[in-house]
């Protein structure tokens, strides 16, 4: 994963847990005034959608940049490497039309439509709410056309395989530190270190 990328996926990242966390005040608010208060707020209901709206959004753009997304590979996994690659290629064209023509445009397009139309109790519009369809959609975009270029290098055949392999890194690093200084870790075990010569012993 690049630097720009991984950046990008940390900012998603705390976006999506700041969004989680208004999300769950709101909707504890919004119990409380109508369990407790016996005055239901009004305003909770429409923000809570909106909220839940965008969080789904800025995830599924955090999770596709990692590529922890779900993906049923057994079939490709089973095909020639030139066919793994030509898939590859397909899928992430397929992401980046639906990025482009259904996330962007139609977004931009569902906010033109409703720009002007305000939300009860809310000073934001419609059509203001409906910004993180193109944000959400130009991010994927940026992903999946990255992606694109190395499948089409044959870099990166499958999706997953980034999620994979950063799990597996950090899996290996956390065994390594874990590893006594005085042996190298191994499948079975730790592996003590190699004992001292004679002649070593004498020039020491």
């Amino acid at each position: 994963m690049s630097a720009p990328r991984r950046r990008t996926v940390q900012g998603l990242t705390w976006i999506s847990i700041a969004l989680f966390v208004v999300l769950v005040l709101v909707v504890f608010w919004q119990v409380f005034t109508r369990q407790v208060l016996q005055s239901p707020s009004g305003w909770t209901t429409t923000v809570s959608q909106y909220l839940f709206i965008w969080l789904v959004l800025f995830s599924v753009a955090m999770v596709f940049g990692e590529r922890g997304h779900v993906a049923v590979d057994f079939f490709a996994r089973l095909v020639p490497r030139p066919a793994q690659r030509i898939t590859s290629v397909l899928v992430e064209l397929s992401v980046l039309a639906f990025a482009l023509l259904g996330l962007v445009w139609g977004g931009i397009r569902g906010m033109s439509i409703s720009f002007d139309q305000a939300i009860p109790g809310l000073p934001v519009t419609v059509g203001q709410m409906y910004l993180a369809l193109p944000i959400a959609g130009v991010l994927i975009a940026l992903f999946a056309l990255e992606d694109l270029v190395r499948a089409a290098r044959g870099d990166d055949m499958l999706a997953g395989d980034d999620a994979q392999t950063e799990a597996a890194l950090q899996s290996a690093g956390a065994d390594a530190d874990g590893a006594p200084e005085g042996g190298r870790a191994s499948a079975d075990g730790p592996t003590p270190a190699s004992p001292t010569s004679p002649t070593e012993q004498k020039e020491a």
